[in-house]
């Protein structure tokens, strides 16, 4: 789903309705003023454009909007620090955001799985940190040696974090390959979430002998969530649709390379692809030049020897020397301040040619 907006920090003043076709986008984040405190989220709740559904959601628990809110922001942030050095950096503003989820690129299958990741996250991380009024620390799993374990800490509750968010998201349209491909790439998001759970325990017993653990589960850094999903932006797979002969309903299916098909035999029919693969339907363009996808590469700051030369499409770049002045050579002076030098240097800013 989108959240329509503006800019980092994700929340626009007017957002147009969820329509359950987009991933998440930005909204502003905006202190709130504390009148009328006990509904001030339904305030909020107005202000996002929610479909009536995702209205009644966010209006039953007070901390569902602000959850809502941190979750946009922080996918918006992390997808513009995986893509800093990429033609295509994440800007998601006015236009360029509307038209990339009318399309079936690469990018539109990463902003739909950081969405809804960056959602899955914050909801658990909201339940575990008593931000929400319905749902609190995650419940003990089945542990197989259960005398040595005993469930303790406050773990972060994904098994509701994945049932909010789906009924959230809710049922789209299965029809056509671009909503099947969209929703794919949603569940990605989730299932990255997921996979990254890691149990922490601390030791209790005498002398630290750990004769019983206190043990907990956590959700990854967001940052690492984020990587994992830029690798899958990185081997995302072209997939075009076929029926299956069974059921008589359409299927995802792996392109082949135009060369590789038999006319004879028409269309492929490879398996679907595996679960974590991020999918997309059609070639991005370049992002070299503006266009109704982004404002192009001209101006923009690369690093010499790194990135530069894919960055400016061939352009080339310009080189600007500045002095620049940096604290230096701290020190702990005492128990409360730092002391530090300013050191000046020259350095090079590079940015590409228009």
């Amino acid at each position: 789903q989108s959240l329509e907006s503006v800019a980092v920090p994700w929340v626009s003043i007017s957002l147009p309705r969820l329509t359950g076709n987009e991933p998440l986008s930005i909204l502003p984040l905006s202190s709130q003023p504390e009148e009328n405190v006990g509904r001030a989220h339904y305030k909020l709740c107005d202000r996002l454009k929610l479909e009536k559904k995702q209205r009644r959601m966010c209006r039953r628990d007070p901390g569902v909007a602000e959850t809502l809110m941190e979750a946009i922001s922080m996918s918006a942030l992390e997808c513009q620090y995986q893509f800093r050095f990429e033609r295509w950096n994440c800007t998601l503003e006015g236009r360029y955001r509307a038209n990339l989820l009318k399309r079936g690129f690469k990018e539109t299958a990463f902003l739909y799985a950081v969405s809804s990741a960056g959602l899955t996250h914050a909801m658990a991380k909201a339940c575990s940190a008593g931000r929400m009024e319905r749902c609190t620390c995650d419940e003990a799993p089945d542990l197989e040696n259960r005398k040595a374990w005993q469930w303790g800490g406050c773990g972060d509750n994904l098994k509701y974090s994945n049932k909010f968010v789906k009924d959230f998201l809710g049922k789209r349209s299965n029809k056509d390959l671009r909503a099947r491909v969209d929703m794919h790439n949603t569940n990605v998001g989730m299932k990255v979430i997921k996979a990254g759970v890691e149990t922490t325990c601390k030791c209790h017993g005498v002398s630290g002998s750990c004769t019983v653990q206190t043990c907990w589960r956590q959700l990854s850094p967001f940052h690492e969530i984020g990587k994992q999903l830029k690798q899958r932006y990185e081997t995302s797979l072209k997939v075009g649709s076929s029926t299956n002969e069974a059921t008589g309903e359409g299927e995802i299916s792996q392109a082949r390379p135009q060369q590789q098909q038999n006319p004879s035999t028409g269309p492929s029919n490879d398996p679907i692809p595996r679960t974590t693969d991020l999918l997309h339907i059609e070639d991005s363009p370049s992002f070299c030049r503006p266009s109704k996808y982004s404002p192009g590469t001209s101006a923009r700051k690369c690093y010499k020897d790194k990135n530069c030369d894919a960055i400016c499409c061939g352009r080339g770049h310009n080189t600007q020397s500045r002095v620049v002045t940096r604290p230096c050579q701290c020190q702990v002076r005492w128990c409360c301040y730092v002391e530090c030098k300013q050191c000046t240097q020259r350095e090079e800013v590079y940015t590409c040619k228009g």
